[in-house]
């Protein structure tokens, strides 16, 4: 079984839900702590085993590129105010892994952005899937856990977490075969149901394991249920033709960073762990409290 060591991040949407704060930057450069959401999956990836990471990117993008690659005039700034630690910091970034962009140039749907990296990729390769929104709070990483299972069985991996009840109509849900540990064979996607009618509460949280077979499916269709071309829908057409496809309930906390309440919540929750401002958020969050 090959290994998996490219991951495929689809970053090309407009991020409208945080207007205007994402009228002139990606939605994925909006911090938490002190670090762009895109880096922590990007290190959770590596943590992985992950060695190339891959973005699809849109325009308004530039931001990202710039990110992870190396800036003479920052670094040239630091070494003369002999800010050592920060020089660290910054060369780490730049030295996480390979990276490649290609450009995702009309939004045709979380599909189709993944095939415009396909000739990056390998015809016997699997590779791993990170949507901009998950991030996670966890003692291993979501990617970790998802490459695990992809290595005990072999086929395409879908991470999962429980959503409450009344969400289930914001997410892609699962109806399968409870395997243990965590593990699920999916039988069904079911794209944002209707309360009451869901098959299950496990969404869909946008972390995938694929499988060349994927790339080849998605390459066959010319639009899915909704018009776009969605890995969803690549699921379905692989699950009626009786393609194996199983499904993973990630340990940890969710932090989808996808809204302005959530992001919030995850500037909190992972402010609280910070070295450097934990015990002072930690204080300031007590005296908050008397407030309400």
């Amino acid at each position: 079984m090959q290994k998996i060591k490219k991951a495929i991040l689809p970053v090309a949407g407009f991020g409208t839900r945080f207007l205007p704060a994402t009228k002139a930057q990606p939605k994925e450069m909006l911090p938490v702590v002190d670090k762009p959401v895109i880096q922590y999956l990007v290190e959770e990836a590596v943590a992985a085993g992950i060695e190339e990471i891959i973005f699809v990117t849109g325009r308004g993008k530039r931001a990202i590129e710039d990110h992870f690659d190396y800036s003479f005039e920052l670094s040239k700034t630091l070494v003369e105010k002999n800010k050592l630690d920060l020089i660290k910091k910054v060369q780490a970034i730049e030295n996480l892994a390979k990276f490649s962009y290609v450009r995702q140039s009309i939004p045709l749907g979380d599909g189709h952005a993944i095939s415009c990296a396909a000739h990056l990729v390998r015809d016997d390769e699997p590779v791993l899937i990170m949507f901009g929104d998950t991030l996670y709070d966890s003692k291993v990483s979501p990617a970790k856990q998802v490459i695990d299972v992809f290595e005990k069985y072999g086929d395409p991996v879908v991470g999962l977490s429980q959503v409450a009840a009344e969400d289930v109509n914001k997410f892609g849900v699962i109806d399968g075969l409870d395997l243990g540990e965590g593990n699920f064979e999916i039988k069904k996607f079911v794209e944002k149901p209707a309360i009451g009618e869901a098959p299950s509460n496990l969404a869909a949280v946008g972390i995938y394991a694929i499988t060349p077979e994927v790339f080849q499916t998605l390459r066959k269709m010319e639009h899915g249920k909704s018009g776009e071309i969605r890995l969803a829908d690549a699921f379905d057409l692989m699950l009626a033709d009786g393609r194996p496809l199983y499904g993973k309930q990630l340990e940890g906390e969710w932090l989808d960073t996808g809204n302005k309440f959530n992001l919030i919540k995850a500037n909190i929750k992972l402010g609280l762990k910070d070295q450097e401002i934990g015990d002072d958020l930690k204080e300031f969050l007590k005296g908050m409290v008397g407030q309400f």
